[in-house]
């Protein structure tokens, strides 16, 4: 009989030890909540924003919704960008983003994809996101240029929350 609810409890109870935290999390690794490491950070033209906090889901329809919410350094109001895009580098509308109204994504590996934002139909940034192995970092290499019309060559560190 002990032998019997031995077994018994190791079939009902092996699947759930060996479901662990990493294996629940989203199969893209791009997906939650992501706090802007500012020291780590490097902005040209500065300077950085005192804070910001990414937010990517899933979306439907099989894309994603990113949300950032940022506060300038020193000067302007804080800043909340909305948009809801597929990985298929077609344009997508943004809302709230000084530097850009469409943005259009591109999935190149399981850890990297490419963003390029348009303001008025012409390319304003475009955005190289690696999440790094372990999947607790988020970099974001940036060129282009800024909503001033200057050149824009930024490296953003973002750590996962």
């Amino acid at each position: 009989m002990r032998m019997r609810t031995f077994v018994i409890g190791v079939v009902v109870l092996a699947p759930l030890l060996l479901v662990s935290p990493a294996s629940s999390q989203s199969p893209d690794p791009w997906i939650g909540t992501w706090k802007l490491n500012v020291a780590k950070s490097k902005y040209s033209p500065g300077p950085a924003p005192k804070s910001s906090t990414l937010m990517m889901v899933a979306a439907d329809g099989g894309g994603i919704r990113q949300t950032v919410d940022s506060v300038p350094a020193s000067w302007g109001l804080p800043t909340h960008a909305v948009s809801v895009a597929k990985f298929d580098g077609h344009d997508s509308p943004v809302k709230g983003n000084p530097n850009a109204d469409t943005s259009a994504y591109r999935s190149i590996d399981g850890h990297t994809y490419e963003v390029v934002s348009k303001k008025d139909g012409k390319i304003t940034l475009t955005s190289r996101v690696v999440i790094s192995a372990d999947g607790k970092t988020r970099t974001v290499t940036q060129t282009g240029t800024n909503a001033e019309g200057k050149p824009v060559n930024n490296t953003l560190v973002y750590d996962r929350q």
